[in-house]
């Protein structure tokens, strides 16, 4: 019996030995649950895992690596890069590249697959999610009542209606267009920002945020960050959005200037903040955390069960394709 299962584990580690190789530089959370499923089809080399510093430990597989799997924390600068002349694709659980050296690829004619769409409903979801509470103060009247001071101080403050805002989204990608079809529905006036306009969306068009601003009410960030949209939301466009604006972010800290936008929130510069992304993860100023007007949120946006599920089938028929010298279901191209 033994000598049955000693000769199966010995067959078990010859097909794996058989499987494409994956790299994976660190963890990737969003496949942590469902890592048997890929295990199945992959081989996974694991460069935290190794006593050997990360460099070396790249060099040593650098021929048999033509695949990267990462998420939006793991960083794939130009250093990592060079040490694998045999990388083909690069495949990240996130839908931002930031983290990814983007014109090293393109100069290398590197394929990269994002989560493509997996992610664009749930964080729509959110996004209106964090509108809602701030414009009616949910979370502030929760704190108000489990506090006990609702029989000593009487009624809680009103909050303001979402239909009827003029809300401006910056970034009308998947996730910008899956907001402005839930807001639609709420009654708002939409309005957006670009890196061009879209000549199949009726909403108006800015092509400078700072006028997208002066005519809104509301802002909400879904665009990705880049060197050109790094603190896109400056002090100036926080003015121009008005005391009783609000802006809720989705996309990635660095687009709000943090430092500007907690001046503007404690000198009533600005109505309000729903935000689910900050610059220093996963440390958020404690400016924040003592405002009633703002609400908090550890990046969760884009993360449901679903999402998950979708983003497992997608990352595997990413690779598969690769690795099978198909198309990629949701590549990014070079712009």
């Amino acid at each position: 019996m033994a000598d049955k299962e000693e000769e199966e584990e010995k067959e078990e580690a010859k097909q794996q030995q058989q499987l494409p190789v994956v790299l994976q530089v660190l963890p990737v959370r969003a496949i942590a649950k469902g890592e048997d499923r890929f295990t199945k089809k992959f081989r996974f080399l694991k460069a935290w895992e190794s006593s050997i510093p990360t460099e070396l430990f790249l060099t040593t597989h650098a021929q048999s690596v033509r695949a990267i799997l990462c998420s939006g924390i793991t960083p794939v600068p130009a250093d990592i890069l060079r040490c694998l002349p045999s990388l083909g694709c690069i495949v990240t659980t996130s839908a931002g590249l930031n983290h990814i050296d983007l014109a090293e690829c393109w100069r290398r004619g590197i394929s990269i697959a994002n989560a493509g769409d997996c992610f664009s409903e749930d964080a729509a979801d959110y996004a209106i999610g964090l509108l809602l509470d701030v414009l009616r103060r949910i979370s502030a009247a929760d704190r108000y009542v489990r506090r006990g001071l609702w029989p000593t101080k009487g009624d809680y403050p009103l909050g303001s209606r979402l239909g009827g805002q003029r809300v401006g989204i910056v970034g009308l990608g998947h996730i910008g267009s899956e907001v402005a079809k839930r807001l639609v529905a709420f009654g708002c006036s939409i309005s957006y920002n670009s890196r061009k306009k879209k000549p199949y969306v009726a909403f108006p068009y800015y092509s400078d945020v700072l006028d997208l601003a002066a005519n809104t009410d509301v802002l909400i960030i879904c665009c990705a960050l880049t060197k050109e949209t790094h603190h896109i939301i400056n002090r100036d466009v926080l003015l121009a959005l008005g005391e009783k604006g609000v802006v809720v972010n989705v996309g990635r800290g660095s687009l709000i200037d943090e430092k500007e936008l907690i001046q503007c929130l404690v000198q009533g510069e600005i109505g309000g903040a729903g935000l689910d992304v900050f610059e220093n993860e996963p440390d958020v100023p404690k400016e924040f955390r003592d405002l009633d007007n703002v609400v908090l949120s550890p990046h969760k946006a884009v993360f449901t069960s679903e999402s998950d599920s979708s983003l497992h089938d997608l990352v595997i028929a990413n690779l598969e394709a690769f690795f099978s010298n198909k198309p990629l279901l949701s590549e990014v191209k070079d712009e």
